[in-house]
């Protein structure tokens, strides 16, 4: 798919989920993610990172039911059982973790300061 193709179907996302994606996010997912099926990233502190494209976005925050839990968050990643989120609802581009155990109850922490910042 081209990035155009890829930005429709990321809008298509947003809606369903009544979200809206800060543009340096899906400037990621479009021109570095793609269709990819599997994009793995290691953190500056040596964590693997596995970074959902967006065939399966939507899917992994309705399987951990994101929205219902932090509905201002997106998660956009994994390590394990550690999640990684975007603020959907701020201007913010920070990245942050939490254990998927533990939302709703603890705070996150902040990871990076924005996506790409995560991979550097």
């Amino acid at each position: 798919m081209n990035k155009n193709e890829i930005l429709n179907e990321i809008n298509i996302i947003e809606k369903r989920l009544g979200i809206q994606l800060s543009d340096k996010y899906k400037q990621f997912l479009s021109e570095e993610v793609k269709d990819k099926d599997i994009y793995e990233i290691q953190t500056s502190r040596g964590d693997n990172v596995y970074l959902y494209n967006y065939k399966v976005l939507l899917e992994r925050n309705e399987t951990y039911s994101i929205q219902d839990v932090e509905p201002d968050y997106v998660l956009i990643g994994q390590d394990g059982d550690i999640g990684y989120f975007i603020n959907v609802k701020s201007d913010d581009d920070r990245v942050y973790s939490l254990d998927l155990g533990a939302l709703g109850s603890l705070e996150m922490d902040e990871e990076a300061k924005d996506i790409y910042k995560l991979i550097s």
